[in-house]
């Protein structure tokens, strides 16, 4: 393990195969596998899929990948840091992502490809167990937050699995998941203003313990004035805090403190 990126090897190839069958992965896809590490995933993403873009970030893996890279034409290895990579140039395109993610990146991870990677419709990936309950949390619980607001709107979950820790080298101090979702058909809509809506989602949660009206203010996004008609027109308690509103809620807000103020 690298304690610099925060990866634990996957050893169990039973594991692997199980998140390739979650994902729902044809022989048509292009799967994007991040942190490929010894390549225990690699190894069956190769055989179920028409291509795979691998982006792995720690060069000392190079020995165990590149005799599988060499025989296998369709498996493209990009040595990157996956949050600073182009994902979006990856040539092929990658339609699903299946990856043992490394668990200090996973939601930045998740939520980039969502924003970025249009062309990817289902994910299955190993989390923390933390991580993989927070995507999928339910309103005013404490694991609901900006994350399981977008992920939600988003994606639907369409399976869980709990994983134990001797199926890592090393074994991490967490449980861990693999967890999987495919997109929503809804998600087209919300696309165009989905950079407003990320940035209205996570200025509402930055101070979570205060009133979402209050937390606008601080990000500079409305007044609290402006807010607090805004929820009174949506009819919402103008003292309503970020974790109150589910995720259906967010895109009505962001749609209303567009409208012109009436006079």
């Amino acid at each position: 393990m690298s304690e610099r990126y925060g990866q634990h090897f996957l050893t169990d190839p039973n594991l692997a195969r199980l998140a390739i069958d979650r994902a729902g992965v044809r022989p048509d896809d292009v799967v994007l596998e991040i942190g490929p590490g010894r390549g225990i995933l690699t190894v069956e993403l190769v055989q179920a899929a028409a291509a795979v873009q691998a982006v792995e970030i720690d060069r000392r893996l190079e020995r165990a990948l590149a005799p599988l890279e060499a025989a296998h034409p369709d498996l493209r290895i990009t040595w990157a840091d996956a949050m600073q990579a182009d994902l979006a140039a990856l040539d092929p395109a990658p339609t699903a992502m299946v990856a043992n993610l490394p668990y200090n990146v996973a939601t930045p991870l998740i939520l980039r490809a969502i924003a970025e990677l249009p062309g990817v419709d289902r994910w299955c990936v190993m989390v923390q167990r933390e991580i993989a309950d927070r995507l999928f949390a339910e309103p005013s619980t404490p694991a609901y937050g900006a994350v399981s607001v977008l992920v939600r709107l988003a994606c639907e979950r369409t399976d869980l699995h709990p994983v134990g820790r001797h199926v890592f080298d090393p074994p991490p101090r967490v449980d861990s998941a693999l967890v999987a979702f495919r997109r929503r058909p809804e998600w087209a809509a919300l696309a165009p203003d989905w950079p407003r809506l990320v940035a209205l989602v996570h200025a509402g949660f930055r101070h979570r313990r205060k009133t979402l009206a209050n937390g606008l203010q601080l990000a500079g996004i409305a007044t609290r004035a402006q807010s607090e008609a805004v929820l009174g027109r949506l009819g919402r308690d103008a003292r309503i805090r970020a974790e109150a509103i589910e995720p259906a809620g967010w895109p009505v807000l962001l749609a209303a403190l567009a409208e012109p103020v009436a006079a």
